[in-house]
């Protein structure tokens, strides 16, 4: 059996190409540089997990060992404006690493796009990092694709939110240019089809779904199959920077993320070469419609495998750990509360708060707060979360990410808003005598300088105002649902 190697596990498409390498019968093996954030993932008892970064070589070695084909799907574009020599960096490094290992195949996912045009530095990015691996000798299978529609897709959701939200949209003339939107289900044939058709290995296979439509069309598209009347005015006066502002406060998408998106919808993306028919005749690419159609019945099941925001970096992911605790410098704020009811209802309450549920007491106090971080260019609350009611680590919960995750005890929440400093939201629930439950809650806050401790004590009354009531809101919470009575309301 080929052992198969996944980077980028945690990410959109590397996070849905996992299980389906795993129901095609290959061992799979993931290299990701956390391995808490694979807690809660349904296929994580059947891989391998080798932790490590793609620029460490010695990492990269020991998970290269024995493989027989590598998925590359690491990108770095949220990471910085240096985005593309980071990603060609560590592309060289994986190629080199694959090469000194013996692995027969690279695979790898990059952007459609006519190589000898004027492509954005984001899509001039992702081909050239599909170059740096085949300086490495070992065959590449390199995909190209433009639009991926999927729930939860970035380039989904852009589109998504826009149309949703704007009846009369205002847009700059790139909403004019042709794209090819491929369907993420087509995405994973292609992928999960490479390794057993030779023919691919070595070749730059351009992927797109049936049709070709403006970026325009695949607003009104998605309008028609929302049953939403849309209105399109295009205008010359906003250029890609404002254009990633008005996503920004659009789109859960922040300006960081949407600027180098925006400035590759100049360039037309479509499909040129029929290689990909030839080379896997069996897959016939879905329509576009048909594609949001499939899309929205995820979203309304409430059946997210993946999100874009998943990936560590598309927001301002810190790795720490260390620092949650009583030392000096982090100020702590503790409440407990003992609730009548069992463990498992508190727990099941305080991880179904945020997204769609609100945040349980003085909502608009939270939504106060995600507006002020949308002005400061923060990411405010419209992220959301994946699913309303199941939670794993690395989820985006509105402006907050879960850090740590123990099913049935305990909720860290860390934030992802701009200030001055580094905050975590914490709730665990401990079972006390005769059923009841101890209900903790603790913000944990670590100032950075003096801006850090003005912040915590300007806003200190409305912290502590909103935190108390959290906690009792919490408790009433899981009380009335331990009676049956929220279970009432909600019939």
């Amino acid at each position: 059996m080929t052992l198969i190697l996944v980077t980028g596990a945690t990410g959109y498409i590397g996070g849905r190409l996992v299980p389906s390498l795993i129901a095609a019968g290959y061992a799979v093996r993931v290299l990701v540089r956390d391995a808490s954030r694979l807690q809660g993932r349904l296929w994580r008892p059947r891989v391998e997990v080798s932790v490590g970064d793609v620029l460490d070589p010695g990492a990269v070695r020991s998970a290269l060992a024995g493989v027989g084909v590598a998925y590359y799907l690491v990108h770095s574009m949220a990471g910085g404006a240096d985005f593309h020599e980071r990603d060609l960096l560590a592309a060289r490094a994986f190629g080199q690493a694959a090469r000194e290992m013996g692995v027969g195949r690279i695979v790898y996912l990059g952007g459609l796009g006519d190589p000898s045009a004027d492509l954005s530095q984001h899509l001039r990015s992702r081909q050239a990092t599909g170059d740096a691996l085949r300086e490495s000798g070992v065959p590449v299978t390199e995909f190209r694709a433009a639009v991926v529609v999927g729930a939860g897709s970035i380039s989904f959701e852009m589109i998504r939110y826009l149309t949703e939200r704007v009846p009369i949209m205002i847009c700059p003339r790139w909403v004019f240019t042709r794209v090819q939107p491929i369907a993420i289900g087509d995405v994973l044939a292609y992928l999960v089809a490479a390794p057993s058709v030779p023919e691919s290995a070595g070749a730059i296979i351009e992927i797109g779904g049936a049709d070709v439509l403006t970026y325009g069309e695949m607003m009104l598209g998605y309008a028609r199959r929302r049953g939403l009347k849309r209105t399109i005015i295009a205008v010359p006066i906003l250029t890609p920077r404002l254009s990633a502002y008005w996503v920004h406060w659009i789109t859960p998408i922040p300006a960081s993320i949407a600027h180098p998106l925006i400035q590759g919808l100049r360039n037309e993306v479509v499909v040129r070469s029929d290689a990909a028919a030839r080379i896997f005749p069996r897959i016939q690419p879905i329509h576009y419609e048909e594609a949001v159609g499939l899309a929205l019945a995820q979203l309304e099941a409430g059946e997210i495998e993946t999100r874009w925001s998943d990936a560590a970096s598309s927001s301002r992911a810190r790795a720490i750990t260390t620092v949650l605790t009583t030392t000096e410098g982090m100020i702590l704020e503790r409440r407990e509360r003992l609730v009548s009811a069992p463990s498992d209802q508190v727990y099941t309450t305080f991880a179904g708060i945020g997204g769609d549920r609100g945040w349980f007491y003085a909502d608009w106090l939270w939504r106060v707060r995600g507006l002020l971080d949308r002005l400061v260019g923060g990411v405010g609350l419209r992220r959301g979360r994946r699913h309303p009611d199941d939670l794993r680590v690395g989820d985006v919960l509105d402006f907050w990410r879960v850090e740590a995750l123990e099913t049935g005890r305990l909720l860290r929440l860390r934030a992802e808003m701009k200030m001055p400093g580094l905050a975590w939201l914490q709730f665990s629930a401990e079972p006390a005598d005769s059923g009841s439950t101890r209900l903790v809650q603790t913000a944990f806050f670590a100032p950075k300088g003096l801006p850090g401790l003005a912040y915590w004590y300007l806003l200190y009354p409305a912290h502590r105002l909103v935190f108390a009531g959290l906690c009792a809101a919490i408790a009433a919470r899981a009380e009335a649902r331990a009676s049956g009575s929220e279970l009432n309301r909600e019939r």
